[in-house]
């Protein structure tokens, strides 16, 4: 069995919001009190930025609050689609700074845009991730009959 030749290809802003729209399940980078974490989390794009929510007081929550007024957290969110039949698929990264959704008015608004935590639940924190970078890759099979 030979391998097909891939080609790596870049993918524009535009065409990486495209990709990520639907929403669904990314992995939230950050370094926390104890190191690197990663997590997956139910996520929607909403006014430009990744939202989801975790539970007040939670591990997430403390680590991502800076206790300065008005900092940032800088964080990345990843999103990807694999076919591991075909070894075909798209990655985006999202680079940016977390801030926890505290007015009532935006926090009704994203309930409303259809907002689920992951594991369901009481999650009542709104995390936003407000994009300072969106970068991301395809690969696909050189033959041009690739998927995604």
């Amino acid at each position: 069995m030979t391998a097909q030749a891939r080609t790596i290809e870049e993918l524009g802003e535009t065409e990486c919001l495209r990709l990520i729209s639907a929403g669904g399940v990314g992995r939230i980078a950050y370094t926390g009190r104890f190191g690197p974490v990663v997590l997956p989390v139910n996520y929607k794009l909403h006014d430009g930025a990744i939202v989801f929510r975790t539970a007040p007081g939670s591990p997430m929550d403390e680590d991502l609050r800076t206790g300065i007024s008005e900092a940032e957290y800088l964080v990345a969110f990843e999103i990807d689609e694999i076919d591991m039949t075909t070894r075909e698929g798209w990655s985006v990264l999202i680079q940016g700074s977390a801030h926890h959704v505290d007015s009532e008015t935006e926090r009704v608004s994203l309930t409303r845009a259809g907002v689920e935590p992951w594991p369901g639940g009481e999650r009542e924190l709104f995390v936003r991730i407000i994009p300072s970078r969106i970068t991301g890759r395809r690969i696909r099979r050189v033959d041009g009959s690739a998927s995604g």
